[in-house]
């Protein structure tokens, strides 16, 4: 999973077996480990109706209600918006780059604009 924050906007970028994992157990978590504490960041289904966020004990939680959990799995569609408090949210599919990267992308989706 990536977690990439800017200003007041939080964006997480799922791999295909990540959504599968969120869609079967109900949470993806990622964690990173700095010199004396690590930084928690996890995706939660929830039986909300919209997408919200909150930040406890170095930890950051994206809540996902269970219909977009399913949508996101069932369907083509790339991700989801939405706003909790300042904070602006997106979570969408982890596509395969179309650069050069060197990172494993190997369970990222197919880029949707690849034809081949």
């Amino acid at each position: 999973m990536k977690l990439r924050i800017k200003d007041n906007s939080v964006r997480f970028r799922l791999t295909q077996s990540e959504v599968a994992q969120l869609a079967e157990q109900g949470i993806v978590t990622s964690t990173t480990q700095f010199i004396d504490k690590s930084l928690v960041y996890a995706v939660e289904m929830t039986n909300e109706e919209e997408l919200s966020a909150n930040f406890t004990e170095n930890k950051v939680a994206l809540n996902m209600p269970k219909v977009m959990v399913n949508e996101l799995v069932n369907s083509d569609r790339v991700g989801f918006d939405g706003q909790s408090g300042k904070v602006k949210l997106l979570i969408e599919k982890d596509f395969v780059c179309l650069d050069n990267s060197v990172e494993d992308q190997s369970d990222n989706y197919p880029h949707p604009t690849l034809k081949c």
